[in-house]
């Protein structure tokens, strides 16, 4: 893994989300694609989410923003002292390395599974820091060991809740357009900024 994340420069994926709420015993289901890049600063991430409700999720130098056409705003949150942390959740799987994994969970091999086509590695990661295990448990990835990406990844929260990603159509470090790195956003979109 660290000798992949040292070549690794850009990721892009087509994505299926399976939000699940244990209270209501609901899944909601989102489809889009994903970037990722790595640049001097650290790494940068975008989401398009195309149905059932489009959206964009943008992570660039240290602001995460999420913009929601149909109600025209833009709420915008910054990493700040997080920044680190937020950067190593969004590498899992795409770009992280052994090292910096090892460094902030427990992992554990739970054994082989093919997915698409694919021998992964299923991977069990339980967080280290106290705070991050407030509101995620743990997490499964089915990590492609020839391109150290992973092709699943399941977030567990204490609640019961999770959140299960499976990729398709990866493609690794090729060019990405400085344009998916911006928000598509119109003149009457209002910024908001939750303190």
């Amino acid at each position: 893994m660290d000798q992949a994340a040292a070549t690794f420069k850009s990721a892009q994926a087509d994505f299926e989300w399976d939000q699940y709420q244990k209270v209501v015993d609901e899944h909601d289901i989102q489809k889009g694609q994903i970037y990722f890049r790595k640049t001097k600063g650290g790494m940068d991430a975008a989401v398009k989410v195309v149905s059932p409700d489009p959206k964009q999720v943008l992570f660039k130098d240290g602001k995460l923003s999420l913009y929601q056409p149909k109600i025209e705003q833009v709420t915008e949150y910054k990493a700040g002292q997080n920044r680190g942390e937020v950067e190593s959740f969004m590498s899992l799987g795409f770009g992280a390395s052994g090292t910096d994994l090892a460094r902030n969970f427990a992992i554990n091999l739970q054994g082989w599974d093919t997915v698409d086509g694919v021998r992964t590695a299923r991977l069990d990661l339980t967080p280290k820091q106290e705070k991050v295990k407030a509101s995620l448990s743990h997490v499964l990835l089915w990590m492609d060991p020839k391109r150290n990406v992973s092709i699943k990844q399941q977030f567990f929260e204490p609640s019961g809740d999770y959140r299960l990603t499976h990729y398709t159509n990866i493609k690794l470090n090729g060019r990405i357009s400085d344009d998916v790195f911006r928000l598509k956003t119109t003149s009457n979109t209002k910024i908001v900024q939750p303190q």
